[in-house]
């Protein structure tokens, strides 16, 4: 397959099997999007045949194509046999019973042995469950698709390729959109799957707990793999530092051979020369094709430490007319902590780093420093200096200039040399530096507001759904540099790992807010450890039955507390010097028992202790 003048891949015979779960991997512009069109039909490939099973479903891109149809038809439209039975026995039972004929009671009979078959009477059930699942209210269930936010219209239609019941799952990007218990909610689903599933993500997590295998797009080839991605990139690795090892080797045997053959091809030794010009032709090196990864350099770096305490907030309350989304929130910040903020889409994340940055010191944008709050007081510490990545990252990005011209306006000393090696950094080379910024596209324009955050080498940063756009190599290069960054850190993000492995404190948002303590009565059956909440805070603590008890840290999800058999008195409350009031708790998430086996493998992997 081609794009212009470039060959994505070529020559390319890969076979997909049932059972198993294929990841789709590459760098961004390295044909994935384009593979699973020529998978789904959508487009042909330049030669060769793609087989295809009847049933296959698939994640649509067409966010209008269903403004027409309630929200639970278009996912029942996933099934097509199904759907088309139900327009049909409606239209006949539509008929004047006197008017309806033998041929159409032959009908009917036929298609109410389609609807049983595809479980159409349960489909309005099914279809509510993965809604729900996705995290589309009921209350939306009834409405007309064209009343639906864009990224809501995503989940429903991935709502609608999962209700296919298909043989075969095609999903192009389908964790865009959601958040982590909604991604996780399809991890748990698509492991299940027992069909095909051929998935493209940008989310490392996601394919290493979903996929079996993982087909890889590069060299301008296809090369498949056992394992999810991780398992990929060490397989790959290994693959290709022995084919750079064996060259090196037949290349120093070579050199020798040379050697000899300069020596001695004018001497008496013609037939050992002969036979070394023979070994020489066997000795030659593998070709390696040139690898089409490239990997974003980040590192942010402060041009001046912040104080002790960069930020602390008091009473802080947002509304959006009867909605209230921050309820009286108050919270210490201390210089390097790394706070993720996690919960359901709409539950105020950006609204609440939009409150907090109103005031900043730093490098905040006239138009983000207009955002009114209802009330409180948010207090930035000594030489602050906060640098902001929006969710909306592209709007902030002047139009119609050169991306180096466009950076120079943010530090007028900087060179063009510097600038020019702060673009390279983040890939664009060569004449990339004058391509206009309103030719970019969503990636982009993410790796230029990194590479301005570079420049302006802020104490602070605050980063609205960086990862978002970004392909595997550049999430994994913004990881690293978070993790290696000194300053403070305010996250929103999506991804597994980076949260898990860059935050070292969460902001968790929830339906139930607590001010300062949680006390609960519970009763266990049997030895094992009791969950506290889905996502456990730091600053917290917990005694059991009067007794201070330490708190284990499983991963970015679970926190607990060990617990004996029988009725116990839970109860939690901040340390006096705790940095965080207000904390988004929910009390149903005082919910679970696991067995000892788990806090073993807790304290041997991750016992991080609060």
């Amino acid at each position: 397959m081609r794009y212009g003048a470039r060959v994505l891949f070529e020559d390319v015979t890969v076979t997909f099997l049932a059972g198993r779960r294929y990841a789709i991997t590459g760098p961004n512009g390295a044909g994935k999007s384009t593979f699973m069109k020529i998978l789904t039909g959508e487009i042909e490939p330049a030669k060769g045949s793609v087989t295809r099973p009847k049933k296959v479903g698939i994640l649509r891109q067409d966010q209008f194509a269903f403004d027409a149809f309630r929200v639970i038809d278009t996912v029942i439209m996933g099934n097509s046999p199904l759907w088309e039975a139900l327009q049909q026995r409606e239209l006949l039972y539509a008929k004047d019973p006197n008017q309806l004929t033998d041929e159409d009671g032959m009908r009917l009979g036929e298609l109410e042995g389609i609807v049983g078959d595809e479980g159409g009477y349960t489909a309005e059930t099914d279809a509510a469950s993965l809604l729900d699942g996705l995290d589309i209210p009921e209350s939306l269930h009834e409405r007309k698709m064209s009343e639906l936010q864009g990224g809501q219209k995503v989940r429903v239609l991935l709502a609608q390729a999962l209700f296919s019941h298909a043989n075969v799952l095609l999903l192009d990007e389908p964790t865009n959109n959601l958040d982590l218990d909604s991604v996780h909610w399809l991890q748990d689903y698509l492991r299940n799957y027992n069909g095909c599933l051929i998935v493209i993500s940008h989310d490392r997590h996601f394919l290493n707990d979903v996929c079996t295998h993982v087909a890889d797009i590069d060299y301008q080839s296809i090369i498949t793999y056992t394992g999810g991605y991780d398992d990929m990139v060490l397989a790959k690795t290994q693959i290709r530092s022995r084919i750079e090892a064996g060259n090196a080797q037949r290349e120093k045997k070579i050199a020798q051979l040379n050697e000899f053959i300069a020596r001695f091809s004018a001497g008496t030794r013609s037939s050992q020369v002969t036979s070394r010009k023979k070994e020489v032709e066997r000795l030659q090196t593998s070709d390696l094709a040139k690898s089409n990864i490239q990997r974003p350099f980040i590192r942010f770096e402060m041009k001046r430490p912040s104080g002790r305490h960069p930020l602390e907030v008091k009473g802080l309350s947002k509304s959006y007319d009867d909605l209230k989304v921050l309820a009286n929130f108050s919270a210490t910040i201390a210089r390097g902590e790394k706070i993720a903020l996690l919960g359901r889409n709409g539950a105020g994340k950006t609204t609440m780093l939009k409150s907090l940055i109103r005031n900043a010191t730093g490098y905040i944008d006239a138009a983000d420093q207009q955002f009114p709050v209802d009330s409180g007081v948010v207090t930035w510490g000594h030489e602050v200096a906060v640098g902001y990545f929006s969710q909306d990252h592209k709007e902030s990005i002047r139009g119609g200039v050169a991306l180096i011209d466009w950076l120079h306006e943010f530090d007028e000393q900087a060179s063009q040399q510097e600038l020019r090696g702060l673009l390279g950094q983040m890939l664009f080379s060569g004449e990339d530096a004058t391509k206009r910024t309103d030719a970019l596209s969503g990636g982009e324009a993410a790796r230029l507001i990194f590479c301005r955050l570079m420049l302006q080498k802020p104490n602070f940063l605050v980063l609205d759904e960086p990862t978002n756009h970004l392909d595997l190599e550049a999430i994994n290069a913004l990881n690293i540099a978070l993790q290696r960054y000194e300053g403070t850190v305010l996250l929103v993000t999506h991804d597994h790992d980076v949260v898990d492995e860059v935050a070292t404190r969460i902001w968790r948002f929830e339906n139930v807010w607590l001010p300062n303590s949680l006390e609960v009565e519970t009763t266990t059956d049997s030895p094992g450890m009791l969950i506290l909440s889905e996502v456990f805070y730091p600053g917290w603590m917990c005694t059991v039955d009067g007794v201070a008890t330490k708190i284990y840290r499983a991963d970015a999800v679970l926190r607990g507390v060990p617990v004996g058999a029988g009725t116990h008195r839970v109860s939690m409350r901040y340390r006096p010097a705790s940095v965080m009031w207000g904390a988004a708790f929910s009390i149903s998430s005082l919910i679970g028992i696991l067995c000892w086996a788990g806090i073993r493998h807790w304290k041997s992997q991750a016992s991080t202790v609060y």
